[in-house]
């Protein structure tokens, strides 16, 4: 389905790495962590590892159950890897593009995974390509890689190299890099995208959410914190701070949309927080109803706090097809008008003949929720009553998050009375941004909303 159909917003990345004492192969852990991680991207994925001599590695595209079977893993060998699941932001959806990027130079080689999104690019790639470098994809990745190479070839250390690096590239970034004796964890100086610790006995465990710790046995430690590289080498752990004024500004939509219900970011519970969402929601946009129902997947924890807050039942009212991945192709526009309807299913007897409180977590065009209220009508609700999790969508956003053009979004074009009417709901409510601000009071960060209030934390090339 293209973005032109029905518009949700884009996965972010996610990656994962490990460092075990041991000899035994990590391409398995890795492959476990990156199946939890999965729902931050779906079109492509990849395994490195190392045995201290040379760096192994194998991606396609496709999900990691579609790349990876038992003999390609088993082909991967050593007791250090790292992986990444990939959806395209800055770079196009094609095989030279997945990730991990390996890259060999004259002191040796290393493999990097990357999350975020660079907003000097361009700057960075053209002087690069005025100097001689040639390029074999199309990312920001292979450009912060290409950095990494030139300044290790000077100074003594990777960690230098990414340190000198860090002053020249300027966006979002969590960076996994791989020689063949250490295993480097970067975060950006904004904390932007998430990345954090854990530790399994005596092996080391990196990833870009807690769940992934988890599904590999891991405990989780401490989040990577904005500005640091964090090193492991001979199974010890170090660090070391970039230096920097600049106040953190973790994405806010990992709370609202991409992290998994179960993963706790900077302190925050990515799930109480959808809660709280929630809450304030009703609180804010009150409405007789019958039943609150939550667009899967994200929309649900919401809908659970819309429920508890205004005593109305919550209930399930649509079902997703979880079975539709990504190589479901719609051949006609026929089909393509009936993307929404093959990939959601409404419950008529849970929604018939009732007021209902449909939770979302965003609105960026308007055709997915239109779809989805006359779904809902089709299935006998009386009334259908719209609530979203989030503000509305009123700035593009420059680090990762596939958010189009302000002349694309609902918000920059119609009021919110036009956007009711146009999806067809008898009311319509977004958080505000004062809500927005109060969904995670434990967290160990500030957040950048500027996809809702135009507040970048940095300037913008």
């Amino acid at each position: 389905m293209g973005k032109n159909d029905f518009y949700k917003i884009g996965e972010e990345c996610g990656v994962f790495g490990i460092c075990a004492k041991g000899s035994e192969p990590c391409a398995w852990d890795v492959y476990h962590g990156l199946v939890a991680l999965q729902h931050r991207g779906q079109e492509s994925c990849g395994i490195a590892a190392t045995d201290g001599a040379v760096i192994n590695y194998y991606k396609d595209m496709g999900t990691v159950g579609e790349v990876f079977g038992e003999r390609r893993l088993e082909s991967i060998r050593g007791n250090m890897a790292i992986g990444h699941v990939r959806y395209s932001t800055t770079g196009e959806s094609r095989s030279e593009n997945a990730q991990p990027l390996v890259i060999n130079h004259i002191k040796g080689s290393f493999a990097l995974c990357h999350n975020g999104n660079l907003v000097n690019t361009s700057a960075l790639r053209d002087e690069l390509q005025e100097k001689g470098a040639i390029f074999r994809t199309t990312t920001d990745s292979e450009v912060i890689a290409y950095l990494i190479a030139k300044e290790r070839i000077k100074i003594s250390s990777v960690e230098d190299a990414v340190l000198n690096v860090m002053k020249i590239i300027k966006g979002a970034y969590s960076l996994l890099i791989m020689s063949a004796d250490k295993l480097i964890a970067v975060r950006d100086p904004f904390g932007m995208r998430p990345l954090c610790i854990g530790k399994r006995g005596e092996d080391f465990v990196f990833a870009s959410e807690s769940c992934a710790l988890t599904a590999v046995g891991a405990e989780f430690v401490r989040d990577v914190l904005p500005g640091e590289i964090v090193t492991v080498e001979n199974n010890r752990l170090k660090s070391v701070k970039f230096e920097t004024n600049e106040k953190s500004s973790l994405c806010i939509f990992e709370l609202i949309y991409f992290a998994r219900p179960d993963s706790i970011i900077d302190g925050s519970s990515v799930y109480e927080a959808r809660k709280q969402a929630g809450r304030i929601l009703a609180r804010e946009h009150k409405v007789d109803a019958d039943l609150v129902i939550g667009v899967p997947d994200s929309g649900i924890d919401a809908a659970i706090g819309y429920s508890e807050e205004s005593k109305i039942p919550y209930g399930i009212g649509l079902v997703k097809n979880r079975y539709i991945g990504r190589t479901f192709i719609y051949p006609t526009q026929e089909q393509r008008e009936r993307g929404v309807e093959i990939k959601l299913s409404a419950i008529e007897s849970s929604v018939q003949g009732k007021r209902i409180v449909m939770i979302d977590d965003s609105i960026v065009r308007g055709t997915t929720s239109s779809k989805i209220v006359t779904m809902l009508r089709r299935a006998g609700a009386k009334q259908v009553h719209m609530r979203v999790s989030s503000p509305p969508f009123v700035w593009p956003c420059y680090f990762g998050t596939d958010i189009p053009s302000k002349e694309a979004l609902a918000a920059c074009r119609y009021t919110i009375e036009e956007i009711r009417q146009s999806i067809g709901a008898n009311s319509l409510g977004y958080l505000s941004l004062e809500g927005l601000s109060k969904i995670a009071p434990n967290s160990k960060c500030g957040f950048c909303d500027a996809c809702f209030s135009g507040n970048y934390p940095m300037e913008i090339n």
